[in-house]
């Protein structure tokens, strides 16, 4: 499956681009070789130096900009540049800088250059009002596939970040791995494994209870839930290991690893620290209201996610002998679902109260940043403590972790390449603004706000993406806007299911995911949706 949605990617990213540029093209949307009027000031007498840079003023008003560009700007464009004189022809050089500020299309047309900020072009004097200002028309550098430059950028920028987070890694890997190799000796994974023995036994019924599988799974959820990011991805990885030792049809995902995935892309977290630190930078006045809606969203994707990993995992035994051995399951996912859209739909829905208004902000912002301080090194001395207890070597024990931790954090290093590129041209190829473009009516119809739908997109993707899709339309619209909860409750309701599957399947080189991708999807989509309900329920 993974195969097939990475070719999707990636064709649907280059046709989007090539698409773009041909029409861009044809229509002329840059205006090559066109020019429009200006009034330029130069801070010296013109015509005088020949060859010499010159600071000088440039004045584009609203009407000419409109009538070209066909782009409407609220007011003139003036800003400074520097001219070249040429002596010949009236002709001038021209280069200035833009920000963020200026019109879209002169910010693509500073992008096409490479330097997003820069751009060069030539200025023909027509009318001389005196020494140093005059009536002259400018015409900027020509731009030609513009989106297919985007997309080599993109593709080179990706590789070099999927390079960066796999050396990240690899010394996360071996510090985490080196002190679950010493829990593991001691004897304490398997004894946190017997106490959840009644919650496991019929998520995973594959996995001994004893197996170090099972204790490297809960590890791993209890770091998620907990925010424990740089800790539950080292867990993780060595729980797909554990898994694979035991699979009996190696390259195959078994039940038990498209389960554990599908429980892990759906994100649950108890404190959504990242998307909590985003909106307190962002000045909300209660930047922890959306750990409740966070774990609302969450709960129903691990639900959703455990109840399809659990419906497709026979879905080979044909159609009429899956339904007649799922149907309880079916029902009870098509009821959840049901219900979540039919909340969301549910038209005039009021602020019931924001039930959350009560909760102490300064003391949740105090337990997060004390927790956020001490619980690693608790485990670390707990962990190590523990061994030591028990009498294990733990040196050499840690050591021997660490080198199985470097040894996973190469091996992913192609997978994670291979997903993050793949990403990087769908963006940059102007593939996700079709999609949104696509699924904008159906958004609508049940009251997603077509601002939040980018970052309901991206979610699934890119970690990285929809935290900064996030940030974004936190700075537009406000971290305390109904748009700005929601965002951050999309962000706290779901992970980033194609990352957690490359990465994870890629660590015990798994090539036939089965159901683990539809598994995932659904729990992504019943997050967003059960995150759009109680944000609209709530702050509506």
């Amino acid at each position: 499956m993974l195969n097939y949605i990475w070719v999707t990617l990636l064709f649907l990213g280059i046709g989007a681009a090539l698409s773009t540029d041909i029409i861009n093209k044809t229509e002329n949307t840059y205006r090559n070789n066109e020019s429009i009027p200006i009034i330029l000031q130069s801070d010296s007498a013109l015509h005088k130096y020949p060859g010499k840079q010159i600071a000088s003023k440039i004045v584009v008003t609203k009407n000419n900009y409109t009538r070209i560009y066909n782009e409407d700007i609220n007011k003139d464009l003036n800003f400074a540049g520097l001219i070249t004189y040429n002596d010949k022809n009236n002709n001038y050089s021209v280069h200035f800088l833009i920000d963020k500020n200026y019109p879209s299309k002169w910010k693509d047309i500073a992008s096409s250059s490479g330097d997003k900020n820069d751009i060069s072009g030539n200025i023909v004097i027509n009318k001389l009002l005196n020494d140093s200002t005059a009536e002259a028309s400018m015409m900027l550098e020509e731009v030609s596939f513009l989106k297919m430059k985007e997309i080599t950028n993109a593709a080179l920028e990706y590789s070099g970040t999927a390079v960066t987070i796999a050396i990240g890694l690899i010394g996360v890997m071996a510090l985490w791995l080196g002190i679950m190799k010493i829990a593991e000796s001691a004897g304490l994974i398997n004894l946190i494994a017997s106490w959840m023995k009644p919650f496991t036994k019929r998520l995973f019924p594959e996995v001994p209870t004893d197996h170090p599988a099972m204790g490297a799974m809960i590890m791993n959820m209890s770091a998620n839930m907990l925010g424990l990011g740089n800790a539950a991805t080292p867990f993780g990885l060595k729980a797909m290991q554990e898994l694979d030792s035991i699979n009996p049809n190696k390259g195959t995902a078994t039940n038990s690893m498209v389960t554990f995935l599908a429980i892990n892309t759906a994100g649950m977290t108890l404190i959504p620290a990242s998307a909590i630190a985003i909106r307190a930078a962002s000045g909300s006045s209660d930047p922890a209201i959306i750990i409740g809606t966070s774990l609302f969203g969450s709960l129903c994707a691990t639900i959703a996610g455990i109840l399809s990993a659990k419906l497709l995992e026979n879905i080979s035994i044909g159609f009429k002998g899956w339904y007649k051995a799922n149907f309880k399951l079916l029902l009870t996912l098509i009821i959840i679902i049901g219900v979540i859209v039919s909340l969301v739909l549910l038209p005039g829905i009021k602020n019931t109260g924001n039930i959350f208004s009560q909760v102490p902000v300064k003391s949740i912002k105090y337990i997060i940043q004390f927790f956020s301080v001490v619980a690693i090194p608790a485990l670390i001395v707990f962990f190590v403590g523990y061994g030591m207890f028990k009498k294990v070597k733990v040196y050499e024990q840690f050591v021997d972790g660490a080198k199985e931790g470097f040894n996973i954090a190469i091996r992913i290093l192609p997978y994670l390449l291979a997903i993050l590129v793949a990403i990087g041209i769908f963006r940059a190829g102007g593939a996700m603004q079709w999609l949104i473009s696509i699924l904008t009516p159906l958004t609508n119809l049940i009251g997603m706000p077509a601002e939040a739908l980018p970052m309901a997109l991206m979610r699934p993707l890119s970690g990285s993406g929809s935290l900064g899709i996030m940030s974004e339309i936190i700075s537009v619209h406000g971290p305390d806007s109904f748009i700005g909860i929601l965002v951050s409750t999309f962000y706290g309701s779901t992970e980033t299911t194609f990352y957690v599957l490359a990465v994870y399947f890629g660590a015990v080189n798994i090539k036939n995911t089965r159901h683990a991708v539809p598994a995932g999807l659904i729990a992504d989509i019943c997050g967003i949706l059960g995150a759009l309900f109680i944000v609209k329920l709530l702050f509506s």
